[in-house]
């Protein structure tokens, strides 16, 4: 029955992202690719696309509400506290997408998506300690860490939103790996389960449409609206942040990365550049689709050690994470360097 629920999803999301899509070219809604040099793709491409997954998502979250698959342990009161603040992304995104927001303009839905969420009580009551047991928070500081934790989440995916199918692939691994944990008898969470599913089909019905070369981008709402989501199900599921941090943790650690090389540099850390790692692995002469299912592996792989390691060996594999990236960013940057020297001497 849990399974219905996912192919139910996908379909829908299917056929909704091509009418958004119509939707989005009929009001001349795009993604041009003039005057930005990062951007590779030749032509215009509808925006608005994480409208879909937005839409899919919560239309079947709410038949299982009225079918009472999922009420009993995630209230109704939590169900219309994320709905709120995933409509307040969606209204921002796509009033950016229409308008090209400033970024200080931008910023503003972010913001209050992530004040609701933490402001509504949604959040753990406690942290698991990696040298044994938990740590008890109390509201205040539940709420600030819930804040930061969906802040961070949504910057992520919106700056890893540059190849075709990226951010809702890795998302989407991110929702399965929530999913077969929550699913594990320890863990056992069958309602977090099945929100899992639902939203890994809405982003993978999507995600056909978005495969490169893709017919639709998420846009501003959709890349913010899908790491608010996959960080909504971390808290959700029990505070499994460690999980989330394994299948994100490349892109997460090169955002980190990128904003410190800005910084350094004497760069506005919201303008778009090409230094993240997505864009050097195109540099270094792979094609769209082989970056992408290079950064799938990684995230698989990490992802799946979540379902049989313990807390501290997840900080161990997290570790191993960041020096990964940092190997990948050298070499890549050196290969960058050595290319840029050769071209200049022909």
């Amino acid at each position: 029955m849990i399974f219905f629920y996912f192919f139910s999803t996908f379909i829908l999301s299917f056929f909704v992202t091509a009418m958004v899509r119509a939707i989005m070219r009929a009001y001349r809604i795009v993604d041009s690719p003039k005057g930005e040099k990062r951007k590779i793709h030749k032509k215009k491409i509808p925006l608005g696309g994480g409208l879909a997954i937005f839409l899919s998502f919560f239309f079947v979250t709410s038949i299982a509400y009225v079918f009472g698959i999922v009420g009993e342990r995630i209230s109704l009161r939590t169900f219309l506290i994320i709905f709120l603040a995933g409509l307040v992304l969606m209204v921002g995104g796509i009033l950016d997408d229409a308008k090209n927001l400033r970024a200080r303009q931008q910023i503003v839905f972010p913001f209050l998506a992530a004040g609701i969420v933490a402001c509504g009580g949604i959040g753990p009551a406690e942290i698991s300690n990696p040298f044994g047991g938990t740590v008890p928070l109390v509201f205040g500081t539940s709420a600030v860490l819930v804040f930061l934790w969906l802040f961070g989440m949504m910057f992520t995916t919106k700056f890893l939103d540059g190849l075709d199918g990226l951010v809702s692939g890795i998302v989407s691994i991110g929702a399965i790996m929530i999913f077969f944990l929550s699913r594990q008898e320890q863990w056992f969470q069958p309602e977090v389960a099945v929100l899992a599913l639902i939203f890994a089909g809405s982003c993978l019905g999507f995600l056909v449409w978005n495969w490169h070369p893709a017919k639709i981008f998420l846009g501003e709402g959709g890349s913010l609206f899908t790491g608010f989501l996959l960080g909504v199900l971390g808290i959700i599921s029990g505070g499994k942040i460690m999980t989330t941090l394994l299948v994100v943790g490349i892109p997460f650690l090169d955002v980190i990365r990128v904003i410190i090389m800005r910084w350094i540099k004497k760069r506005p850390i919201y303008l778009g550049d090409d230094e993240h790692l997505h864009f050097k692995l195109l540099h270094s002469g792979m094609t769209q689709k082989q970056a992408v299912l290079l950064l799938y592996a990684i995230s698989f792989t990490f992802g799946v050690t979540t379902l049989f390691l313990q807390s501290r060996q997840k900080m161990i594999a997290f570790a191993f994470l960041f020096l990964l990236m940092l190997l990948m960013a050298i070499w890549l940057q050196t290969d960058d360097k050595k290319k840029q020297l050769w071209q200049k001497n022909t």
